[in-house]
């Protein structure tokens, strides 16, 4: 895969990461917004700011007919939406073409498996569609939690782990078949070209993403069966991105809006890049935008980002 040579904007001070080299070719950023409605002004400033050539939105809260596409589009992103009323909901906005948009696991939404028919949307068709990609909504019974899309070569993902409430619960149990169904989606489907999985995973990989570890041994973050299940998917080849770069603990991309959570740093780092191994070579930084957590009406979650050459 070859993207073009522009070189995104964004990595700044403001941003935790750090990279080697100047040259990068292309930014690919993840964000739970927590309300497309209720934050759409502040994603649009972000986007302008950090003008990344892809994001990945969760937690939109929105069918895709509330969806700001017009929006995004003067700032030159298309819009590929799995929306869904008052809970859930994925996007990814890009500024490059994409193809193959499929949403939820295969057979999912009315799409036959293994994608529906590839289709490509440039920048000769952006003024001539209210929405790029319209599509069905999630069906009754079907969670708008994962949407991927083809960009360059590279297939991207948007993912939206379920919380899972407490342990004792059924959307506990439900959170772990989750994370098994989609190590079993990309077995079936999607190992067939480098791949990035970009969302909320609502799973802490190790002590050092929590705050204090100690107090989430029985949390549905943090507890041994839901990181079993996380380790089954990163043991197909994939690599949490941020971890090439930073070691450290303390660097979160989550915290409660509570008791001063955000200033004394009590967070979570819950919202990862997972990449494919043989896209790791071509990966060249990768941090959380811990500024964006700040100002009026934030989401819980900062964005966090990657960058491919």
């Amino acid at each position: 895969m070859k993207f073009s040579g522009r070189s995104s904007a964004g990595a700044g001070p403001r941003e935790q990461g750090s990279s080697h080299r100047e040259d990068r070719a292309v930014k690919i950023a993840s964000w739970n917004i927590n309300s497309i409605r209720v934050r759409q002004e502040r994603l649009l400033e972000w986007l302008a700011d950090r003008a990344p050539d892809v994001l990945c939105l969760q937690e939109i809260k929105a069918l895709e007919a509330q969806f700001p596409s017009a929006a995004f589009r003067e700032l030159g992103y298309e819009s590929a939406v799995f929306g869904q009323k008052t809970y859930n909901g994925v996007a990814i906005l890009s500024r490059l073409p994409m193809t193959e948009v499929a949403r939820g696991f295969a057979g999912e939404v009315g799409n036959p498996p293994p994608y529906p028919p590839p289709r490509s949307v440039g920048e000769d068709q952006i003024q001539d569609q209210p929405s790029f990609f319209p599509e069905p909504q999630a069906d009754e019974g079907v969670e708008a939690r994962l949407l991927a899309a083809t960009v360059g070569g590279l297939r991207i993902h948007s993912v939206y782990v379920p919380n899972g409430r407490t342990i004792d619960s059924e959307s506990y149990a439900h959170k772990l078949r989750w994370l098994g169904r989609l190590g079993e989606h990309l077995d079936r489907i999607e190992r067939t070209r480098p791949l990035l999985l970009c969302g909320d995973f609502n799973v802490a990989p190790e002590e050092r993403d929590l705050y204090n570890p100690a107090a989430f041994g029985q949390d549905v973050i943090f507890h041994q069966d839901v990181r079993e299940a996380y380790a089954r998917l990163v043991g197909r080849d994939l690599v949490d991105t941020f971890r090439l770069f930073q070691q450290e603990p303390g660097h979160f991309s989550w915290w409660d809006y509570r008791m001063l959570a955000f200033p004394k740093n009590r967070g979570l780092r819950i919202d990862l890049i997972l990449a494919s191994a043989d896209l790791v070579p071509r990966i060249t930084a990768a941090g959380i935008d811990r500024a964006a957590r700040k100002g009026k009406l934030p989401s819980d979650h900062a964005p966090i980002w990657v960058e491919v050459q």
